[in-house]
Order: C-alpha cells, then sequence, then structure tokens
C-alpha cells in the first residue's frame, strides 16, 4: 500500500567507502561509530577560521595531485599527505576545542536551559531509527556526540545517478543527511526559543571514525567536557550530558 512505502535515501558516496578508505577525510565505512562535534555560527573568530581554511584547502589540493598516480593501491607519497590530513584534523580540532572552551568570543545560546533541552531533544529524535547515540555534551557554543549511524554495509545498493556517478541507496540516512536533519531542526527551534533570524550553527562539523578499542575513551572525553571547563566537578552532575546506560559501567 502506498501509506506504507518505506522511504529511500541516497547517500552521498563520501559518506560510504570500502574499509580500505576509511582514512580519507569525510570519508567513513557503514557500520562505523562517529565522533562528531558541531558549533555555533561566529563562535569561532573569524581570523582563526581563515587560516584553517587555507592550510585545509592546500593539503586537500595536495592530496589530489598524489593521488591521480596511485591507480593501484597507495604510493608512499599518498601515504604520507594521507596521514599528514589526518595530523592536521587532529591538531586544529584542538585548537579549536580550546577555543571554544575559553569562550572568549562570539554567542554562547545554548547557556539558555530552554535552547540547550532543544538540542538534546533533537539528538534524541533520532536515536533508534538514523542512529544508536551513545553519548553527548551539550557546551555553552559546542556540542560533543557520539552515535552510529543505522545504515550498514550489506544494506548499501549501489546505483548511477543521472551523470553517471556511482552512489548508494539505503533505507536509512547517511552522515550527511543526518546532520542536515540534527542541526537544521534544532536550528529552527531554538532561533524561536532566542526570538531570533539567521545562520544558528556553523555549517562545517568535526568528524572522525572512533577507532576499534576507543569507544569509551572517546565517551569519557565527551563527558567530561564540563568537568575540563571547571563547571562541575563530575560529569553527572552535568545536565546536559548523556551516556547510553549499557556504556555506564565502563566509565
Amino acid at each position: 500500500m502506498e501509506g506504507h512505502r518505506k522511504a529511500v535515501f541516497l547517500v552521498s558516496n563520501l559518506d560510504y567507502k570500502s574499509f580500505s578508505e576509511r582514512h580519507r577525510p569525510h570519508i567513513h565505512p557503514a557500520g562505523a561509530t562517529l565522533f562528531v562535534t558541531y558549533r555555533l555560527a561566529g563562535s569561532i573568530p573569524q581570523a582563526v577560521v581563515r587560516v584553517y581554511k587555507a592550510k585545509k584547502e592546500w593539503l586537500e589540493n595536495e592530496l589530489k595531485r598524489a593521488r591521480k598516480p596511485a591507480t593501484a593501491g597507495q604510493t608512499p607519497e599518498l601515504k604520507e599527505w594521507l596521514n599528514r590530513i589526518e595530523e592536521f584534523h587532529r591538531e586544529w580540532f584542538m585548537k579549536f576545542e580550546d577555543t571554544l572552551h575559553k569562550a572568549k568570543s562570539g554567542p554562547m545560546w545554548l547557556k539558555d536551559e530552554p535552547v540547550a533541552a532543544k538540542v538534546a531533544e533533537n539528538l534524541h529524535r533520532l536515536d533508534g531509527n538514523a542512529y544508536r547515540l551513545d553519548a553527548y555534551c551539550v557546551m555553552s557554543n559546542h556540542v560533543h556526540t557520539v552515535f552510529t549511524p543505522t545504515v550498514s554495509e550489506p544494506e548499501l545498493q549501489e546505483s548511477l545517478d543521472e551523470d553517471g556517478h556511482l552512489t548508494f541507496l539505503s533505507e536509512h540516512p547517511g552522515l550527511s543527511r543526518i546532520m542536515q536533519s540534527l542541526k537544521g531542526r534544532a536550528a529552527r527551534e531554538c532561533n524561536l526559543v532566542l526570538s531570533r533570524t539567521g545562520q544558528f550553527w556553523e555549517h562545517e562539523s568535526f568528524d572522525h571514525v572512533v577507532r576499534h578499542g576507543k569507544l569509551m575513551a572517546t565517551i569519557r572525553y565527551v563527558l567530561n567536557n564540563p568537568v575540563k571547563a571547571e563547571l562541575v566537578k563530575d560529569w553527572r552532575d552535568w545536565r546536559w550530558s548523556y551516556c547510553r546506560s549499557e556504556l555506564l559501567e565502563g566509565l
């Protein structure tokens, strides 16, 4: 019947690739657990963002140059550039984290409890549907979350788009669609609470695959954000933190 048709999502071919390509920036294997950080628009000074984007663009151009001759496997040069990009993202993530925690510039709308409540509500809204939610922490100007998208490798169906490019079809959304839904609805609801209009979130998010054996360490990092910021002594005292019940014993 028409009313019971399942939604089919076009999953970006930058969201899901084979396991051997997992280290490419913004390319994640299906079934991977992801650590994602997204922040308020304007929460990082523009001068800092310009330096970051310039270095990122240069590295990505060098990666494209090194990738062209690597038609069969990785060349030593390609492997070196992949490692350099991974180190770049790790370094800048920590720089952005330090700036966000100091919160000396930019909006801090998430300090408003009704606003933080909307963000938390939207994180839970997609749990069990778009992803399995493992943990999150809502801070004054950014959000950390750990989740596993529901889409899995066996269910992905290869297809070609109108231009003949490889795409994937799935009954579950990929990362880009998840973030659009997560950030888009929260932005609208938070702006209503704040009686404002305009951009709420920064467009770009930081995301990477949680490596095997690093799940609990990643979750501890997320939950202890308010402790590190000296807002509470124990993460359990922070109202806007969450951890999936099955994982609590491992903390």
